[in-house]
């Protein structure tokens, strides 16, 4: 899959007033732009709306990851310095791949202590990007202590504190292990889910524990060159068989959000079918990919020269894409993590 796309082909102009920095009241109530990719043609609906555009046999997918409250404040044993943690990646029950702040003073061994002991935790490894792995010492379960300490790690752009942490978490939300919400999810209540099932779409869930990376920025000049972080992803036979099903049924798979899609594209094989598997994906999709699994998607707007829009780019061609983003910047869209959805169809 060679191309010459440059970073910069993938630059649109975003007003900052349009980053949504709270979540609408109620969450299938955002607005909805939806995308023809064959033609281009746009259409202006409400997300409750996405059930006339699913059919009886297709089969919705799902990301039923869980954001870990994985912002830590502690205090370090040394000098008494508050220092921030953010949890990225498990390593095994005691050890996480973690970002520091300030970073600079950091170093292996260094012993960081958490309010009411709860926690401890020492630096081991310091990575070659910079990354810190801890280690940490606790009694009791660590998703609980996890759960009294942490914060939610929103996202760089959200200055806003947040009221309700529930609201960065899907309602469906349920295996524990992301760094950030997989968004394109947010809009969906119970409510909409029961229509779309009653209707006979197949639900189907898989798992892609969502690391930091994807806010990583495109820093090389062309696109080619990019280095993809990498996250781990599950889907289980039951699962699986209900994507082949709607496959073997000349039927729509509708991918909710560019990690379902990613997951998707990792496991499936030539001819659009999947598989119980597990394992670490960084597959980096751009224009020029060619999808196997995926017919529609479900997605938020994404940040100007970022992986997530060379990917929709590569679902509905570029020019549609950046056309469709100019649209949406002229109709207010709100963007981001807590903005307004795209469905692309």
């Amino acid at each position: 899959m060679i191309n010459n796309f440059k970073t910069s082909d993938f630059y649109y102009d975003l007003p900052e007033e349009l980053i949504a920095q709270t979540p609408i009241k109620e969450r299938d109530h955002s607005r909805l732009l939806v995308l023809d990719k064959k033609t281009g043609e746009v259409e202006h609906r409400h997300f409750y709306d996405i059930i006339s555009y699913l059919n009886e046999g297709d089969c919705l997918v799902i990301n039923d990851t869980k954001v870990l409250p994985a912002r830590l404040y502690g205090i370090r044993k040394d000098t008494g310095a508050v220092i921030e943690i953010l949890l990225l990646k498990r390593l095994d029950d005691n050890r996480w791949e973690t970002l520091v702040k300030p970073g600079k003073k950091a170093r292996t061994g260094t012993e960081i202590v958490f309010k009411e002991g709860l926690l401890a935790g020492k630096i081991i490894n310091v990575e070659e990007d910079g990354n810190r792995i801890i280690e940490f010492e606790y009694r009791g379960i660590f998703e609980e202590i996890l759960d009294s300490l942490g914060e939610m790690p929103l996202p760089p752009y959200i200055h806003e504190k947040l009221e309700d942490k529930d609201r960065y978490q899907t309602i469906y939300a349920k295996n524990p292990g992301s760094a950030a919400a997989p968004t394109a999810g947010l809009h969906f209540n119970d409510e909409l889910l029961e229509k779309i099932e009653a209707k006979g779409v197949v639900i189907a869930r898989l798992t892609l524990h969502v690391g930091l990376g994807t806010f990583r920025p495109v820093k090389a000049e062309y696109i080619s060159e990019h280095k993809m972080h990498s996250e781990y992803y599950e889907l289980s036979e039951k699962e699986a068989e209900k994507i082949n099903a709607a496959k073997r049924n000349g039927k729509k798979i509708i991918s909710v959000g560019t990690t379902s899609t990613r997951t998707l594209e990792t496991i499936g094989d030539s001819s659009g079918f999947v598989r119980e598997q597990k394992g670490w994906t960084d597959i980096f999709i751009f224009p020029g990919y060619k999808y196997r699994v995926v017919d529609c998607l479900i997605t938020n707007f994404h940040l100007p020269e970022s992986t997530l829009i060379m990917l929709v780019s590569a679902l509905a061609g570029k020019e549609h894409i950046m056309n469709a983003y100019k649209i949406a910047v002229e109709e207010k869209y709100r963007f981001f993590s807590f903005g307004d959805a795209m469905l692309i169809k």
